[in-house]
């Protein structure tokens, strides 16, 4: 006892005490959930089986019944689109505001603050500001489109099957843009300002500093923003929802909902801890990926 009370006041029992406490709390609220929906995936689990660890066993019937069922494929694709389209808007408008924020100019630190109310609003808010600003009839959006000639009657963004899935894809980007612009504004401010200053006597234009000075010392930071923003864009669930519930039509349906669908509105928990499997297995490579890609960064 007196060598642990040693060990807590010299600092290394208590590093590794909270060490233990954090591991406990993730394998208690992470690990054994997520244990727990894997064995569920090759189980036959009804209302009746649920509250049942051990249940009859049945291999990869339900990953198969998954792949056969009609919705999956078109399911997969909105997932893809949704996930490549609001990525991209996140970090090509992320990346503009980082890098016009960098510049000194009066407030530029107030304003950017602004930015990150986006960022600690819940979900389920976002998505119900952003289900008025889209509303086909009286939306914030359709008066501006109107008002500089882009369009000349309403869009109905949550109703019309070709926009439904963009509604959302636009409340995805607004929700994540301030993000992504955290973090590459701290990845802009750790590249030295002698290289710009050099590379600007050298009579280098401000594309050419960009192409080859901003993005080769940012390569860290992008690949972590985009690992995340992938991590992130798959969990996100609360916009669904708030603005579409997958309609019209499953138009606008990604696996994260159908997934929540399968579980909580036809009480087939066993398809649906298999398409939340599916997409835990999609995170993990994406995240191997990145961590091969950049184990030869040297960080200091």
């Amino acid at each position: 006892m007196r060598r642990m009370l040693g060990s807590l006041r010299d600092g290394v029992g208590f590093d590794m005490l909270l060490i233990g406490a954090s591991m406990l709390f993730l394998i208690a609220l992470a690990g054994l959930p997520l244990i727990y929906n894997v064995m569920m995936s090759f189980q036959e689990v009804d209302m009746f089986t649920l509250g049942s660890l051990f249940r009859p066993f049945v291999g990869l019937e339900n990953y198969r019944e998954v792949l056969a069922e009609p919705i999956f494929w078109p399911v997969m694709i909105n997932t893809l689109v949704f996930v490549v389209g609001s990525m991209a808007g996140q970090f090509v408008l992320g990346f503009s505001l980082a890098i016009f924020f960098a510049q000194k100019f009066p407030y530029s630190g107030t304003i950017r603050g602004l930015f990150l109310v986006s960022w600690v609003m819940p979900g389920l808010v976002v998505g119900a500001i952003w289900g008025w600003i889209l509303a086909g009839d009286f939306g914030v959006l359709n008066v501006i489109l109107r008002g500089i000639g882009v369009i000349d009657t309403n869009l109905f963004w949550k109703s019309d099957p070709a926009l439904s899935l963009w509604a959302v894809i636009i409340a995805n980007i607004w929700l994540g843009l301030a993000f992504n612009m955290l973090l590459l504004s701290v990845g802009l401010a750790a590249i030295p300002g002698d290289l710009y200053e050099a590379a600007e006597l050298d009579g280098a234009n401000a594309f050419q500093r960009f192409w080859t000075i901003t993005l080769p010392m940012m390569r860290p930071t992008i690949g972590a923003v985009l690992a995340l923003g992938l991590i992130g864009t798959l969990q996100q669930f609360d916009l669904f929802p708030a603005l579409t519930e997958g309609g019209p039509a499953n138009s606008s349906n990604v696996a994260q909902y159908l997934s929540w669908q399968y579980s909580f509105q036809l009480y087939d928990f066993a398809k649906g801890a298999t398409v939340s499997v599916m997409m835990f297995v999609l995170v993990l490579f994406a995240s191997i990926v990145y961590v091969r890609s950049t184990r030869h960064e040297v960080r200091g």
